[in-house]
Order: structure tokens, then C-alpha cells, then sequence
């Protein structure tokens, strides 16, 4: 029992940044229609943000953070606007091409200023870990989460309390009618990928610490969101964020009770069933964003 509490304590808190790129990949499908295969690298991008302030520039932790996730804010809103907005009415095929050369020359770009070899970050927080009865985590894992849910909540509260957040359901819900009603559609779509960005850079920074920066970590993250995104439904919020944690317990409990190299199997293992009996996600709903 108490190694079936600690996979579960472990899965909750890797639940929790799988839930923060989940979360920002349907979000920009959903009222985009873009598939975003970049956006793996903007989750390395995310890690080595903090490196590269906390590490070689010796700026506190904590404000490397925030630089990180400002930073992949300000970097999905200049992709949207260079490479999507020209775009905009053109076939998903040729915007999916656009994509992938994006993820191509970010991850390049990534191991020609980085090189290949990988990256430890320090952290302030304390070597021993918090016990809690029969289980045990370390202080900063414990923060991530803290910080994951955080995130969540905001983005959350972002989408169906502010006007912002209305004219991004509305987009989703019905273009043309949002646009006739006065809503910019290209400022939604720059300010929904600037989102989506900085929420997959947030999940880079955040995991950056716990385990090591290399350039092609994009690649697998890039993956288990769009398995968190088939999870949870194009387009769902909270089917996204359920499906983050669902993600993460089923990995956690693969590793432990099967093998630790089947840990990412499992995850994919389960998409594939759900694609089987339920093509549309587990949580799928329809005309809304949330």
C-alpha cells in the first residue's frame, strides 16, 4: 500500500505540468485550427530560459522562472504573427508544414547555441525530501506542482471570467458571428498562441530542474501533449487538465509495477484504446472551449 500511495503522490505532481501542455495545445487547436508541432520546442525553449539566467547569468531562481515563462509568451505571439497570420484561410496541410519547420529550426537553433550536451539547473530548495507518513517527495517537485496548479487555475479563471477569455470561447464557438459582434480575430488568435506558448515554456521550466535541458527534449513532451489532447477532446479544457493527470498516474504506475522502460509505452498504450472506443476523447464536448 504504501508504494501504491507514493506512484500515486509521484503521478499527481507529473500530472500537473503534463496538464500545463495539454492545456495550452488544445487551447490553440481549439480556437485556432492549428496543429501546433512546434510546441515541444517551446517547452525546451522554457528550460533553457531558466538555464540561461539562473545558471550562466546567476539571476535568482524564481525570477528565471517568470523571465522563462514571459519569454515563451513573447515568442509564441511573434510566431503567430510571422508565420500564422499570413497564413490565416490557408489548408491545415500547409499550415501543419509551417509548424513543422518551426519545430525543425527551433530545435536546431537550440543545439547550435546549446550543443547537444545536456544541461543541469540548480534549485534553492533543500536536498532532503518532505515526508508525509508512509511517502516521501522532494521540496522541489513540490513546488512545481504548487506552481502547475497555480497555472491551471489562472488560465482557468482567464478563459470564463475575463472579456479576453469570452472572445476566445466565442471565436471558437463561431468565427464569423464573433467577428460581426466586433471581435478582433487576429488579436484572439495572436493573444491564444502567445497563451498556449507560454504555458508549454512554463512546463519546460518548471521540469528543467528536475531533470536535465537537452535540445531534442521537445520531441517526447510534444507527444504526450497531443496524447493529453486526444485524451481529454480537442478543444476541452478540463478534458485537457484530466487528462494531464491521467497521463501522469498511468505512466507513474506502468513504471512501477511493470518497468521504468515501459514508463511512456503505457501512456501511448492507453491512447490507442481510447482512440479505439472513444474517437472523439474521453471528455469531449461539444462548441466549447472550457
Amino acid at each position: 500500500m504504501d508504494q501504491f500511495l507514493q506512484h500515486i503522490l509521484n503521478g499527481t505532481i507529473l500530472g500537473g505540468t503534463y496538464a500545463l501542455l495539454g492545456i495550452g495545445l488544445t487551447l490553440i487547436f481549439g480556437i485556432m485550427r492549428v496543429v501546433n508541432f512546434s510546441h515541444g520546442e517551446l517547452y525546451t525553449f522554457g528550460a533553457y530560459i531558466v538555464y540561461l539566467f539562473a545558471m550562466v547569468l546567476s539571476a535568482n531562481f524564481f525570477v528565471s522562472l517568470v523571465l522563462a515563462m514571459v519569454l515563451g509568451v513573447v515568442l509564441g505571439a511573434a510566431i503567430e504573427f510571422v508565420l500564422l497570420r499570413p497564413l490565416r484561410g490557408a489548408s491545415i496541410d500547409t499550415t501543419m508544414l509551417v509548424m513543422i519547420g518551426a519545430w525543425i529550426a527551433l530545435q536546431n537553433t537550440e543545439q547550435l547555441v546549446w550543443s547537444g550536451v545536456a544541461k543541469s539547473i540548480t534549485h534553492p530548495f533543500p536536498a532532503e525530501p518532505l515526508i508525509l507518513g508512509p511517502v516521501s517527495v522532494s521540496w522541489v517537485r513540490v513546488f512545481v506542482f504548487a506552481v502547475a496548479v497555480l497555472l491551471i487555475v489562472g488560465t482557468h479563471l482567464l478563459i470564463h471570467r475575463t472579456r479576453l477569455g469570452k472572445a476566445m470561447r466565442a471565436t471558437f464557438q463561431d468565427r464569423e458571428t464573433a467577428a460581426l459582434m466586433g471581435v478582433n480575430i487576429g488579436a484572439i488568435h495572436t493573444a491564444t498562441f502567445a497563451l498556449g506558448s507560454g504555458l508549454a515554456a512554463a512546463a519546460g521550466a518548471l521540469l528543467g530542474p528536475v531533470f536535465v535541458v537537452y535540445p531534442t527534449m521537445g520531441d517526447l513532451a510534444a507527444l504526450k501533449s497531443f496524447a493529453i489532447v486526444i485524451l481529454g477532446g480537442l478543444g476541452n479544457f478540463m478534458g485537457a487538465t484530466l487528462g494531464g493527470f491521467i497521463l501522469g498516474f498511468v505512466e507513474e504506475m506502468g513504471a512501477g509495477y511493470i518497468s521504468s522502460g515501459y514508463r511512456d509505452a503505457m501512456g501511448f498504450l492507453l491512447i490507442i484504446i481510447v482512440l479505439v472506443f472513444r474517437p472523439t476523447g474521453l471528455f469531449a464536448r461539444k462548441e466549447r472551449v472550457g
